[in-house]
C-alpha cells in the first residue's frame, strides 16, 4: 500500500491547510497509509550544524525517505512558501555525507502533490514557486495542483467550508495523485 506523507505548510494547530489535508486525507481512505510530518522542531539550515545532522533533520529524512510521495498542503505568505517550508526543503536538498554531492538526497526523485488554500490567488503564486524549487531539488512534482480561494466565512469563523466544486477539484486531485508513478 502506498504511504503518502502529507506536509502542511502552516505550523497552527487549526490552519486553512491543515482543514485542507484532512479532507485530501477522507478521501484517500483506506487506499494509502497517510501519516503527517512533525518539523516545528527543525533547525534552521546551517553548514555549521550540518554534519553530524541534527536529530530534527535525521528524522525528517527517515520519514521522507520512507514516504512513496509526499503531499504539501501550504499558504502564501508574501506572493511566496512560508520560509520554514524553504528551510525543510533545504535541509531535504543537503547531501547526506559530508561532501558528497554524487549520491541522491531523499528528495530527489519523490513523488510530490501540491495544495493550497489562501487568499483571493488561491496560493498560485505560492505553488509556482514551490514547483520550481521542487523541480530544481529534483523532485518529481505532479502538474495537477489544488488551489482554493477562501471565502469569508473561513476568514471570520476560522473554519474551512469548501463549495462542492472546491470538494470536486480536490478529488480529482487525490484520484490523479494515487496514480501517479
Amino acid at each position: 500500500m502506498k504511504k503518502i506523507l502529507f506536509i502542511v505548510g502552516s505550523l497552527r494547530a487549526g490552519s486553512f491547510n491543515r482543514q485542507l489535508a484532512r479532507e485530501a486525507e477522507q478521501m484517500i481512505g483506506a487506499r494509502a497509509i497517510v501519516n503527517y510530518l512533525d518539523y516545528s522542531d527543525v533547525p534552521p539550515i546551517n553548514q555549521d550544524i550540518e554534519f553530524p545532522e541534527p536529530e530534527a533533520v535525521a528524522r525528517l529524512r527517515t520519514d521522507v525517505k520512507e514516504a512513496d510521495a509526499l503531499w504539501v498542503f501550504t499558504p502564501e505568505y508574501n506572493f511566496s512558501y512560508p520560509g520554514h517550508v524553504k528551510n525543510l526543503f533545504d535541509w531535504l536538498s543537503r547531501p547526506l555525507v559530508a561532501g558528497d554531492y554524487e549520491t541522491p538526497t531523499v528528495i530527489n526523485g519523490k513523488k510530490v502533490a501540491l495544495s493550497g488554500a489562501g487568499g483571493k490567488m488561491a496560493t498560485a503564486k505560492c505553488r509556482e514557486k514551490l514547483t520550481e524549487l521542487l523541480t530544481f531539488i529534483k523532485a518529481d512534482v505532479m502538474e495537477l495542483q489544488t488551489g482554493i480561494a477562501l471565502n469569508l466565512e473561513a476568514w471570520t469563523e476560522g473554519r474551512m467550508i469548501l463549495s462542492d466544486e472546491q470538494k470536486a477539484a480536490l478529488k480529482v486531485q487525490v484520484e490523479a495523485f494515487l496514480k501517479f508513478e
